[in-house]
């Protein structure tokens, strides 16, 4: 076996060897380091497959020999090294998760606390998608403490859990914050003493703060982006270099004020011609007023270039999202358009071997963009009412209880009006 440690150092990640006298065996570089693969073709179906022997230097060239030659010999019998790899991995997940729910049973745990809470409350107020986002929290954050009877944990139990996730701050305020709601359901339902203290609402309190997004290892901070004039002048003629489904995505922000999550999920039956124009009404289940008793549908005016991006989206769909995926969803997520923006950016490394066009307007975000329009309402001399009635808001107080005004016509008139402001910024 010819094997050249020095060689072996000098891998970049994404490159590899292949180690000529022992076939299907390389050594490949990652980010996480290298590893020693077989790459074969299995037995089974002819496709080509690939299975992790060790990682260089733990293993050394002598011992990554041996086991190639094993593994060969799986193949040469007939049988595909990867596929059974996979269902012993899957055997002892299933028996893990068996042992699992065996002990919560016995215990009520911290995650039978959590398991409890979103099956009695969050399934029943919250989206699918929060739902699914604080059940993904809980798997993923609670650790060894999941298993611990909730009665018995300790202030510096869920101190240390929480500062083990301080790291990734809007996650742990998150999850702090649903570990206190919890533990109130759990109390209210009578399955936790009385006297069981709740220690999340306690610690922590106002210590658990974010400092911005990381980029090129420079903490950019919290403030919110506004995107300035001579910005969008040169931003708006470059969104073709998106997808299609990106550029209007993202020009729908602009000419909408509307939410992200509300544009990717307009369907066909939402938009109606009426006598002054092109109508959006967002159902009040969709938009992010839904759990408020008061909240009303959200009606948006379609009109220049988010009107020309409806109707031809309208004619390529007969019912149905304008904005269809093959995804759970049926439409195409938020989060296409917020990876998208940063694939652009000229600070992302992510893939660097990938050439793209850059984007010449940086550090911003699709949700700049709502901003960015809201901002320039305000200077057209939209009324605070009507800007905030056109971006979704609700009005705050008492008046959110007696102003039930639509303000239909002065939406239209002002989003039109911002429509001609950015369409005199492109002249």
């Amino acid at each position: 076996m010819q094997f050249d440690a020095r060689q072996a150092k000098l891998l970049a990640p994404g490159q590899h060897i292949i180690i000529g006298d022992c076939p299907g065996l390389r050594l490949s570089a990652s980010g996480a380091g290298r590893a020693w693969i077989y790459r074969y073709k299995s037995p089974l179906d002819g496709r080509m497959r690939q299975t992790k022997i060790g990682q260089w230097p733990a293993m050394p060239a002598v011992a990554a020999l041996a086991e190639w030659e094993r593994l060969r010999g799986l193949r040469d019998a007939g049988r595909d090294p990867a596929t059974e790899k996979r269902t012993v991995r899957g055997e002892v997940k299933v028996a893990a998760e068996n042992e699992r729910k065996a002990r919560l049973e016995a215990v009520y745990t911290v995650r039978r606390v959590c398991d409890d809470y979103l099956a009695g409350h969050i399934a029943r107020n919250r989206q699918e998608k929060g739902a699914k986002e604080t059940a993904r929290m809980f798997r993923t954050m609670l650790g060894d403490l999941g298993g611990v009877a909730a009665a018995s944990v300790s202030r510096a139990q869920a101190f240390d859990l929480l500062e083990s996730h301080l790291h990734i701050p809007v996650q742990c305020a998150n999850l702090r914050a649903e570990l206190g709601a919890a533990w109130d359901y759990a109390l209210d339902a009578g399955r936790l003493p009385d006297t069981t203290p709740n220690w999340w609402r306690m610690i922590m309190r106002g210590r658990i703060k974010s400092k911005g997004k990381n980029i090129e290892g420079v903490k950019t901070g919290t403030s919110k982006r506004v995107l300035s004039e001579a910005e969008l002048s040169v931003l708006i003629p470059w969104l073709p270099n998106f997808s299609r489904i990106v550029d209007d995505a993202l020009t729908m922000y602009l000419w909408t004020c509307a939410r992200g999550a509300e544009i990717m999920a307009i369907e066909v039956d939402e938009v109606t011609e009426e006598a002054d124009g092109l109508w959006w009404t967002i159902p009040k289940r969709k938009t992010k007023n839904a759990r408020h008793e008061n909240a009303m549908d959200q009606r948006v005016p379609l009109v220049g270039r988010a009107a020309v991006i409806v109707r031809r989206r309208l004619q390529q769909v007969e019912k149905g999202f304008l904005f269809p995926s093959k995804g759970p969803f049926g439409h195409t997520e938020q989060k296409r358009a917020q990876v998208a923006v940063f694939w652009h950016q000229p600070y992302c490394v992510t893939r660097p071997d990938m050439e793209r066009p850059r984007l010449p307007v940086t550090h911003w975000s699709p949700h700049d963009l709502r901003r960015t329009s809201r901002t320039l309402l305000a200077a057209l001399g939209c009324p605070d009412a009507v800007a905030e009635a056109a971006l979704g808001h609700m009005q705050a107080g008492i008046k959110g209880i007696y102003n039930r005004h639509s303000y239909d016509s002065e939406r239209r008139e002002w989003i039109t009006r911002l429509d001609q402001h950015l369409e005199s910024l492109l002249r």
